[in-house]
């Protein structure tokens, strides 16, 4: 491959490495120490919000969220078909209901209209997944739903830093998940996530949750460890905590890069700028345009493809991948299509614009490390590919 698909979104500076080696000597403890503490303060200062916790991944974050709903049997959740699995199993595996919602073509996040139609009085939360790196507007969910007393939740996975009205994901809705898994626009070491809970009540829970029920002695011992389990309360008697911890060399990462986020992310908008307008008049593929204002920080760099005669998105991968060595992929899977949601009851939906933009959709390769000659040539390719297709 001349451009592969990369695993990995960005590399670490020689001085990023010497400060994790100094870590890797010096920490005592490894886990759960100054560290952790340092990076879940740096995140509630980037996000301007308390009550910010470092886990194991996203999806950890989700994990725990739906516990903290305290989901009753036959209770609904509605979440956009079109998105990673993990915005999903943790709540069906907790006893929710799924209910799919559709997508906005145009902005390829979840289209308010179609939550609205499907919210019914068994409706707990609603999961908005800012996709792509596109940040969704939740204030224009939160003044439709006002009088009715149902919790949102931000999956900012994709698109952390991205704002809407100078206000960052993850900081509108009752509880937010965020993803620094390698591919995303920074990462601690590969895996790793965080939660934000809104409710100071609920969020006391989360130290537990994330530690085997484990909780500290409110004394001044502050790094001894109580071995007992966490009081989840009577309510949530019947909820088991995991296992969600990060290492602090992980921790140490998250600090590193969280200083740079706002720099990495102004790199991809640039990119992805210069991307885009080379293509406004190729009327073949459409990308979703919010350079302004951080509303979109282009964690992954997507278009639609226009079918015609002569040209798909099909021809146009399987051309880069032969011709022009550039492998591209294809996302994300209509989630009601998954074997396993069907076998648990989700199989059915009405997500029209799901359909259409999935049977449709190109993902280009877009990690922050890729070379500028790397990335003329993929610009170049793609409309050289283009026209080949179109003649």
């Amino acid at each position: 491959m001349k451009i592969d698909w990369s695993g990995r979104s960005h590399n670490f500076s020689s001085r990023d490495i010497n400060y994790l080696v100094n870590v890797i000597k010096k920490a005592d403890p490894l886990t759960q120490g100054k560290y952790l503490k340092k990076f879940e303060f740096d995140l509630s200062k980037y996000l301007n919000v308390k009550n910010v916790f470092a886990l194991s991944s996203a999806a950890a974050a989700l994990e725990i969220i739906s516990i903290l709903l305290n989901i009753k049997k036959n209770e609904e959740i509605i979440i956009p078909a079109h998105t990673y699995c993990a915005s999903a199993i943790p709540f069906a595996r907790n006893g929710a209901k799924i209910i799919w919602a559709d997508i906005n073509i145009e902005t390829r996040v979840v289209d308010v209209e179609d939550v609205l139609k499907k919210i019914t009085s068994k409706t707990k939360a609603i999961v908005v997944v800012h996709l792509y790196g596109f940040a969704f507007d939740i204030a224009k969910l939160k003044g439709r739903i006002k009088n009715k007393k149902i919790k949102i939740i931000e999956d900012c996975a994709q698109a952390f830093g991205a704002e809407v009205n100078n206000k960052k994901v993850g900081t509108q809705g009752d509880f937010s998940c965020f993803s620094f898994h390698a591919q995303k626009n920074i990462t601690t070491l590969g895996e790793g996530g965080a939660i934000h809970v809104k409710n100071p009540f609920l969020a006391k829970k989360v130290s537990g949750l994330r530690l085997n029920g484990h909780s500290q002695y409110s004394t001044k011992r502050k790094n001894y460890w109580l071995p007992a389990m966490v009081n989840l309360e009577e309510d949530m008697a019947n909820k088991w905590p995991y296992k969600f911890t990060l290492s602090e060399i992980q921790c140490a990462a998250g600090i590193v890069m969280l200083k740079k986020l706002d720099k990495l992310n102004n790199y991809r908008i640039k990119r992805a700028k210069r991307f885009i307008n080379f293509f406004k008049n190729h009327k073949e593929i459409i990308f979703n345009k919010n350079f302004n204002n951080k509303r979109h920080v282009y964690h992954l760099l997507s278009a639609y493809c226009v079918p015609s005669k002569n040209f798909n998105r099909d021809s146009l991968i399987k051309l880069l991948y032969k011709k022009f060595k550039i492998k591209c992929v294809i996302q994300f899977y209509p989630l009601y299509r998954y074997p396993l949601f069907k076998k648990k009851g989700f199989g059915k939906a009405n997500c029209p614009n799901t359909e259409k933009f999935y049977n449709n959709m190109i993902s280009f390769p877009f990690h922050i490390w890729m070379s500028n000659k790397q990335f003329k040539y993929l610009t170049n390719s793609v409309s050289k590919s283009i026209k080949i297709l179109k003649n």
